[in-house]
């Protein structure tokens, strides 16, 4: 998905937000926003994909600052949050896939632009799909031989786990997070952190620090999985934004809420939908 007038805004909020996180030097943050700002507006067209952008940007800021985790204490405490908030709506979903498929698509109304009461007040809402293809999903799954679970913002993981579980069932899963840190995005460093290493099961990494994913940015063996996986369950707009590049093969499940119009717009879905895709 290229980007929309829309997304140049976004894309500065993102530079003052990461590099306010960065240090607490206020000069070094003046030179991280210098640098990253003028590489977007250098590098900004609309024939781009904006995580494409906010990777770079990142990249800058980490580079003047030697902050190589900049969300860390946002992704702590962004952990700590949807484990409590997890355990508090799991008893509202089923065992069956369609249910464990919204519960983990509920995970992914944590957004670092938005206020933890912004947050917790979606996350608590029931989850209805406006597309909803859990029975191609379910249909792919029986066939699947390999499934890559692509894995998103840090503090989803704990309402990715039912799903995994339920999936593995059927094939194998393997979970996929972020290769190195970037933004407020799931890492094996943040698995380990929780104690979550044993539940998440078979995992592995993109081999990259790129936001969504990004293939030719990521490491060769990842590529290989991504090409042998007969099924990839995509979690959050990074990813959609990204994948949605790639040719429809009817390989890739999105599963998010559209949180801002220009993906909406890419969709053909209200702001504040859930999807539930396969492309």
């Amino acid at each position: 998905m290229r980007v929309s007038f829309q997304c140049r805004p976004c894309l500065e909020n993102l530079v003052y937000q990461a590099a306010e996180l960065s240090t607490p030097d206020p000069q070094t943050r003046a030179r991280a926003v210098d640098a990253a700002l003028a590489l977007l507006h250098r590098t900004f067209s609309y024939d781009r994909v904006a995580p494409d952008i906010a990777t770079a940007c990142h990249r800058a800021i980490k580079k003047v600052t030697g902050n190589q985790d900049i969300y860390h204490n946002m992704k702590v405490a962004e952990m700590e949050m949807a484990e409590r908030l997890f355990r508090e709506v799991r008893r509202y979903y089923g065992e069956d896939l369609r249910s464990l498929v919204r519960l983990a698509t509920a995970g992914n109304a944590i957004d670092f632009f938005k206020d933890a009461e912004t947050v917790s007040a979606d996350i608590r809402k029931p989850v209805e799909f406006t597309i909803d293809h859990i029975h191609q999903l379910e249909a792919r799954l029986a066939d699947a031989r390999l499934v890559l679970y692509l894995a998103d913002n840090a503090g989803e993981c704990f309402f990715d786990l039912p799903l995994l579980s339920k999936m593995r069932q059927l094939t194998r899963v393997v979970y996929v997070v972020k290769g190195m840190p970037v933004q407020n995005d799931l890492t094996l460093e943040d698995v380990h952190r929780a104690g979550l290493l044993e539940q998440v099961g078979e995992v592995t990494t993109t081999g990259s620090d790129a936001v969504g994913t990004h293939l030719p940015s990521c490491s060769e063996e990842f590529r290989a999985r991504f090409h042998m996986a007969d099924l990839v369950f995509a979690k959050g707009m990074g990813n959609y934004e990204t994948l949605s590049e790639l040719p429809a093969q009817g390989k890739v499940f999105h599963c998010l809420m559209a949180k801002c119009q220009p993906i909406a717009d890419s969709i053909g879905v209200p702001v504040g939908s859930y999807v539930a895709m396969l492309r």
